[in-house]
């Protein structure tokens, strides 16, 4: 397995661009691997919209309403909609979040379960759940799961990084046309690639 050095060398040789783009990084992009991809949906959904700080409070009070700050399935599913309404849920998300319970409950998502499939598939079994997106799903495969090979084009943080460092002035179906035509030099490595470009100054 190639080490996290190898790989940005290799991307640098692939396309001279992405060296600006390392040099504008706030820190390495180090793996992310978990085991809990229950656990990172239900963070995701809580995040959708807000700020990272609001987000996180949000997060942090729906936690705190179970034993060792853990939603377990069943007792996410006994709350009701006023106990989640109280620690800042919408509506919508709060039955977004019930179907990622039900869903794991009655389905699974273990990492053991899925971690065998491909991207396409776990893309595919995931997006089942209602309000459970291909993002949401490519974040899973790009964070908790690690995949190498996973290009979400799109995320506006990416589009707008992307358009920026490869001066593009294209929009909407021609930007994402000509953004998986440059990603193409990145494969098998297209995760790195976009890490790097999120975290670029």
């Amino acid at each position: 397995m190639k080490s996290y050095e190898q790989i940005q060398s290799e991307l640098l040789k692939k396309d001279p661009v992405l060296a600006d783009v390392i040099t504008r990084t706030k820190g390495e992009i180090l793996p992310t691997p978990s085991i809990d991809i229950y656990y990172y949906l239900l963070n995701s959904i809580v995040s959708q919209q807000l700020s990272v700080k609001v987000a996180d409070v949000i997060w942090n009070r729906f936690l705190d309403m179970f034993p060792d700050r853990y939603p377990i399935e069943d007792l996410v599913l006994a709350k009701s909609d006023q106990e989640l309404r109280a620690v800042g849920l919408s509506f919508q998300k709060l039955g977004y979040m019930r179907n990622v319970a039900e869903f794991s409950k009655n389905k699974g998502m273990s990492y053991e379960q899925i971690g065998e499939l491909s991207d396409e598939e776990i893309i595919k079994y995931l997006t089942e759940i209602k309000g459970v997106g291909k993002w949401t799903v490519q974040m899973v495969l790009m964070f908790p799961m690690d995949r190498p090979d996973v290009f979400p084009v799109d995320d506006l943080g990416i589009q707008m990084k992307v358009k920026r460092f490869y001066q593009l002035t294209t929009e909407k179906k021609a930007l994402k046309e000509d953004m998986i035509k440059i990603a193409e030099k990145w494969k098998p490595y297209r995760t790195l690639a976009s890490k790097l470009l999120w975290n670029a100054l």
